[in-house]
């Protein structure tokens, strides 16, 4: 739960905004087709599917259990079974899958917030949810690294538009204030560690305790401690 002040005159005393289930969707876009490509010198090609499904699994069972929506839609760009979600075939790009999904939201006057985050992020949990989902700005950005956006909370959909790739978090925050809204940055560990590299799976292995880290552990990586920083061993 996200703590706001009570009153002016109070500004120490705080009240927790909850989560309301029925008034929020969320949604993922995914592709399970040449997944993880940059993990290839790692991983064969039906690894880096069944680590991205196993990834998208975590994704999806932690907005399913965090009790704030009741809508969870992943846009694919494949018929795929994932618990908890309603698969929403997608044959466009990432930034005109997602901004027809938000159209469509306005033209059938679904305008309650949505939660866009991205399936590679397995390591958000249920508190980051509640926590990004009460924050009371129009937009909330959950910045990855070097630049990148990995959830946006929007209030109001039909008052945004995505713009992916490249320094998409500025892009977002910019698209944020040109329609005069508010926009908030939330600051998570969690929620900013996507993986991409190589280097990410540590993470996964360090702190993932879900389907992605058990993807991991059964096809035989392990942490490798020796030298400076921690790095992955394949068993």
């Amino acid at each position: 739960m996200d703590k706001i002040p009570f009153t002016d005159k109070f500004p120490n005393l705080f009240i927790d905004i909850p989560c309301l289930l029925g008034d929020m969707r969320a949604v993922i876009p995914f592709k399970k087709s040449n997944a993880k490509s940059r993990l290839s010198s790692l991983l064969t090609d039906h690894e880096r599917e069944d680590f991205a499904m196993a990834m998208l699994s975590d994704v999806a069972g932690t907005l399913a259990s965090s009790g704030c929506f009741e809508v969870v839609d992943i846009l694919s760009t494949s018929i795929i079974d994932c618990d908890g979600a309603n698969i929403v075939l997608a044959n466009s790009g990432l930034n005109e899958a997602l901004n027809e999904y938000l159209k469509k939201m306005s033209s059938h006057s679904l305008n309650e917030p949505v939660l866009i985050i991205m399936a590679d992020i397995p390591l958000v949990s249920i508190q980051n949810i509640k926590d990004i989902t009460a924050r009371l700005s129009d937009v909330v950005i959950a910045p990855g690294r070097m630049g990148g956006t990995n959830a946006i909370f929007i209030r109001d959909p039909s008052r945004f538009h995505v713009d992916y790739y490249g320094a998409s978090f500025l892009k977002h925050r910019d698209i944020a204030r040109n329609n005069g809204l508010v926009v908030d940055v939330f600051d998570s560990f969690n929620l900013s560690t996507d993986i991409d590299e190589v280097a990410d799976i540590a993470e996964v292995l360090l702190h993932g305790t879900g389907r992605a880290a058990d993807c991991l552990k059964k096809l035989g990586f392990a942490l490798d401690g020796n030298g400076g920083r921690v790095g992955v061993k394949r068993i």
